[in-house]
């Protein structure tokens, strides 16, 4: 028995409904080529993460422009587990800094915190590799716009910069981006 003409499918309909099934896989999140969510070390013992580090590399940030070397990150303990955090670079006119506060997010093992250089704005600093020395440590962010790679020293040693690399490498940041950070005017890899 036909259709009555008003309830009639017509070409435009017969086409939505062919095009379906390509609409929905289209939709769909591409789960087996995605890269996995960034994921920061399960526990950091902030009394051995608090000090000066060096910036060995990192990916250009806006903020950080007029910078030409002696990258620096200085952390403290403060009162009701916040951590002060002084940023320090080379500038062509001299040395300038940034003062700043951290915040462990809650039930993260210390991993992820919250860093604000001027309230209310903060940004996710995700500490995602450490060495088991606190040697050296791989910050980034979950949107992978935010890489550092610090250490303890002005210099770090070719095989430890290999690991940190490989880590953001497994995580999805993209290393043509990184730049390495010139310290006390040479390159920042030891041998």
């Amino acid at each position: 028995m036909p259709w009555p003409s008003m309830w009639q499918p017509s070409t435009r309909t017969h086409r939505l409904l062919a095009a379906l099934p390509l609409l929905v896989a289209l939709a769909l999140p591409a789960t087996a080529s995605a890269v996995e969510e960034v994921q920061a070390v399960p526990q950091v013992d902030l009394g051995r993460y608090v000090g000066l580090w060096y910036e060995i590399a990192s990916f250009p940030m806006f903020f950080q422009r007029n910078c030409v070397g002696d990258t620096t990150a200085e952390y403290a303990a403060k009162d009701a587990g916040t951590i002060s955090v002084r940023n320090r670079c080379r500038t062509a006119e001299g040395f300038i800094e940034a003062q700043g506060r951290a915040t462990a997010v809650p039930e993260s093992g210390n991993g992820r915190l919250k860093v604000s250089f001027f309230w209310p704005f903060s940004s996710d600093y995700w500490i995602i590799g450490l060495d088991d020395e606190y040697r050296w440590a791989l910050v980034g962010n979950p949107n992978r716009k935010y890489l550092w790679l610090l250490s303890r020293t002005p210099q770090l040693d070719a095989a430890s910069l290999q690991k940190a690399l490989d880590i953001a490498a497994r995580q999805g940041f993209d290393l043509a981006n990184l730049r390495m950070t010139p310290q006390g005017g040479e390159l920042t890899i030891s041998r």
